[in-house]
């Protein structure tokens, strides 16, 4: 058995979904994990995947999607049950004027500490931009240490930052 990591980009249009995942069980394979979402008009699915087919196998059943140009389609092998152990769960917010620069320097200093993304949202609207994430944090990090790091980056970037601690049913 193997694991295997899926991608479909491209220009959105109704059914990529089903037919990428037909494929995927007609082949016999299991999806584990999955992410799926527009950007801008653009289809992006991420899946993980177990089962007993090749990476070959699997990308050259899912060639039907490329046929046209609008979509690409990579797969490869990831190790089983591989994943960073999992820390104190908090959620990260961002928002205010565009500007580059956003994204890197508050994710810095999320990982100046170790700090894990589990998932990660941006959205432009009009001129106010807006990231959220979830985060693990090693237990060893000082959450009030942190959020000063992280208020002093937002500081020089003009934008409000939050970050505040996730229960496991907020999940």
């Amino acid at each position: 058995m193997n694991s295997l990591a899926i991608t479909v980009l491209g220009h959105d249009r109704p059914g990529i979904i089903a037919e990428a995942t037909g494929v995927l069980a007609d082949l016999g394979l299991n999806i584990e994990d999955t992410t799926m979402t527009l950007l801008r008009g653009n289809f992006a699915m991420t899946l993980i995947t177990a089962g007993d087919v090749s990476a070959t196998e699997v990308e050259s059943r899912l060639a039907g999607l490329t046929a046209d140009g609008s979509l690409s389609v990579a797969v490869r092998e990831v190790p089983m049950g591989s994943s960073v152990a999992r820390g104190r769960s908090y959620l990260l917010s961002v928002h205010g004027g565009d500007r580059p620069g956003i994204v890197s320097n508050v994710v810095a200093e999320l990982a100046k500490v170790g700090g894990n993304i589990t998932d990660l949202t941006t959205r432009l609207a009009g001129g106010l931009y807006v990231l959220v994430a979830e985060v693990d944090l090693p237990a060893t990090v000082d959450p009030v240490a942190l959020d000063h790091a992280l208020g002093m980056a937002a500081l020089d970037l003009g934008v409000d930052v939050t970050l505040r601690a996730l229960d496991s049913d907020d999940l």
